[in-house]
């Protein structure tokens, strides 16, 4: 779904012409380049003998120097995601004080301005002078890098923050920055400007408050796009990005309350609930039938092998729907890659559910063991955990490594669900029925895909006819263009070029898989087109029992093997009315469900076709909106020739390479998930079978931007 509410499967905000060196047009347009000229080592020149090379050349860059000329290092992106998290690097460091039970409201308003506040009644940044650095804490934090009370963990027993590098980043990449501390029944004060301090710390009042006050302007000069106009704009902060973190935010620190207000469209909401977790699941369950009421919900602290007190928060619940939904945190940080944790509740829970099956009879003598896909069907679960110094593979926090907490998540689960399914003999008949279910839909779903693999083995072709394939076999060079219908099917083959760009038509709305058993996505030809074309297929190991899985499609499953696919973009293209809309929504859907890794990985986009063409003379225009349209008219003048396009089947072959599929002139949108549980939310909300809640969903957000269903 594209869709302006951030959280769901979106495409990005900022809609970047992606020029592939290595696919750089039809092989007519294509120059070669010159090679790369390597510098001797010990010389003063390279071997061309007129570049200077030595160790004057070489360049240091002291403290936040280097933030501001490399920000990408730091915060990823210098486009919304970037942004946006200079937000958070903030907000995390008050919900630091809440994880340590200093803080109990957080405020954060975006103001006329679009700068940013945060406050907090938390302890107040210390604001004596720390030895190391002859600074006042509040000065060291703002502009020193790696400094912060999360690192010696007296300051911190659990934190999110742990490079020490957030408030400092986020004061480089600001035009200014004011920061008040309440504390000691003063407030104190300073003002930077990019990175440096504009004048000393002051106290400037007093009061009875304590905590932080944190406003930010973001760098225009760091944080900007360009339209269709080449003209420079400043990105701004989004209201909807905001919303869903700080939800969750709540949801994971019971109790706390944060309070988002945005002045520039006065608009305020306030999230607190005290049920926490179990709360959260609720929320993502809301359109779905549950088979149980309340969600099962423990916490449990536990030490580790050193003496370390973890903390195990879970929360589950079972549904009708298909597929499973299960996310991780660690200390408060999404683990989108999951990990030990992870790991230890998965273990767990398989082998509780068939230990029970086994003593209940449920599961007959002769009868396998379920497999962990089967237990997890329908399953919506919350993993939350903390630990005192985890360790992440990787910078993005992604995924956590500690072996210890597997141990001790596997045994605070095991004791906990075992415990449940005793005392709830009713709700844990359910929810061994619904694995037998699952059970039984995946070796109907291995038939069917038995049967589509022997008649593709007598029509000698591992492809499905209609692909007109690329001639290059190297994915990461390879795209496949995903058509709505033969007609611009057969302009798309006629106007591309063959060595690296594929085409698959598609004949009518695709099969929405939101509603179905997996097993139908076997059954439909335009699904099993797609899976046969890209090379869709999950690896064959089940961590759990350590035996071979189905290989099937499952949804929700991370297991897709990323080796096997074909093509490193498969781009959408519909058309641009209600039908395309809906057809890339399903599209969308599929892959959101069935392939995840390849939306998260970045391989899915959407192609961006012109509405109209404009003719003056030998000139010829085409604009991809009525804004662009309006001012080339102004310019043209009355005697401008304007077609619109009503469909991609009424472009020509030359037409549909011009505009839209060649990597020199061509708009793509990448579709990215910035939130998993609220793109789980909204994508059930809008494509599974509740239908009150679907219709008050569009009647609240039909005004705030495009929603396309």
């Amino acid at each position: 779904m594209v869709n302006n509410e951030p959280g769901t499967v979106k495409a990005l905000g900022d809609e970047e012409k992606l020029e592939n060196s290595d696919n750089p047009g039809k092989p007519e347009d294509s120059a070669s380049s010159d090679k790369d000229k390597v510098p001797s080592t010990g010389s003063t020149q390279g071997h061309t003998g007129d570049t200077a090379y030595g160790a004057d050349s070489i360049d240091v860059l002291e403290g936040l120097e280097a933030v501001r000329k490399r920000p990408g290092m730091y915060i990823g992106t210098t486009g919304p995601r970037g942004l946006h998290h200079l937000v958070w690097e903030i907000v995390d460091n008050s919900v630091d004080e809440a994880l340590a039970g200093h803080c109990k409201n957080i405020e954060i308003t975006v103001n006329l301005d679009d700068s940013v506040t945060v406050i907090d009644d938390g302890r107040g940044i210390p604001t004596g002078i720390v030895e190391k650095t002859g600074k006042s804490g509040i000065e060291t934090v703002f502009t020193v890098l790696h400094a912060g009370g999360k690192f010696g963990g007296s300051g911190y027993k659990v934190s999110g923050g742990l490079h020490g590098v957030g408030a400092s980043v986020v004061n480089a990449l600001s035009e200014k920055l004011e920061v008040q501390v309440y504390r000691e029944g003063k407030v104190f004060q300073q003002i930077y400007r990019r990175g440096d301090p504009d004048g000393i710390l002051e106290v400037v009042g007093t009061t009875d408050k304590r905590g932080t006050k944190v406003t930010f302007w973001p760098d225009d000069e760091i944080f900007h796009d360009i339209n269709e106009d080449n003209e420079r704009i400043a990105i701004k902060v989004e209201w909807g990005q905001l919303e869903v973190r700080l939800r969750e935010m709540a949801f994971l620190n019971k109790g706390l309350a944060i309070t988002l207000t945005d002045a520039r469209i006065e608009k305020s909401e306030k999230f607190h609930y005290e049920g926490g977790i179990a709360t959260f699941v609720e929320y993502i369950n809301d359109t779905r039938n549950v088979l149980f009421k309340p969600p099962i919900y423990f916490e449990q602290e536990r030490s580790d092998d050193r003496g370390a007190v973890i903390v195990v928060e879970c929360a589950l619940q079972w549904t009708e729907m298909y597929a499973e939904s299960i996310y991780t945190f660690v200390n408060n940080i999404k683990t989108g890659d999951g990990g030990t944790h992870l790991t230890g509740f998965r273990n767990a829970l398989t082998r509780v559910i068939n230990d029970y099956a086994r003593e209940q009879k449920l599961l007959k003598e002769g009868d396998a063991n379920f497999t962990g896909e089967d237990v997890r069907e329908g399953l919506t679960a919350i993993v939350s955990v903390k630990v005192p110094e985890p360790q992440f593979e990787g910078q993005t926090k992604e995924k956590l490594g500690n072996r210890e907490v597997q141990g001790v998540t596997q045994a605070v689960v095991s004791e906990s669900l075992k415990d449940w399914l005793g005392l709830n003999p009713k709700q844990a008949k359910e929810v061994i029925t619904k694995a037998i279910q699952a059970r039984t839909a995946r070796e109907a779903a291995q038939k069917a895909k038995l049967a589509v693999r022997k008649q593709s083995a007598l029509e000698s072709s591992a492809l499905p006819d209609k692909l007109s394939d690329c001639s290059d076999k190297d994915p990461g060079r390879c795209e496949i263009y995903l058509v709505e219908g033969d007609s611009a099917g057969g302009s798309a083959k006629g106007g591309r070029d063959r060595t690296f760009q594929a085409i698959l038509p598609l004949r009518g709305k695709i099969l929405n898989v939101e509603r179905v058993q997996p097993t139908r996505i076997y059954e439909n030809a335009e699904v099993q087109a797609m899976i046969q074309a890209l090379g869709l297929s999950v690896k064959e190991e089940d961590e759990e029992t350590g035996g071979k899985s189905t290989g099937l499609l499952r949804p929700n499953s991370e297991n897709l093997d990323l080796t096997k696919i074909r093509y490193h973009k498969v781009i959408i293209m519909t058309d641009a009315d209600v039908d395309g809309s809906h057809i890339r929504t399903l599209l969308l859907t599929f892959f959101f469900r069935y392939a995840r890794p390849l939306v998260t990985k970045g391989y899915i986009y959407i192609a961006q076709p012109p509405l109209f063409k404009v003719k003056k003379g030998k000139r010829i225009e085409y604009c991809y909106n009525e804004h662009r349209l309006e001012a080339l008219l102004a310019e043209m003048g009355d005697k401008a020739e304007i077609s619109r396009f009503k469909g991609l089947g009424e472009m020509d072959a030359e037409e549909l390479w011009e505009t839209t599929m060649n990597p020199a002139t061509r708009t793509l949108k990448q579709v990215a998930v910035e939130d998993a549980s609220e793109a789980d939310h909204v994508f059930d909300l809008l494509m599974g079978e509740s239908v009150a809640p679907r219709r008050a969903f569009i009647e609240a957000n039909a005004l705030y931007g495009n929603l396309d269903i």
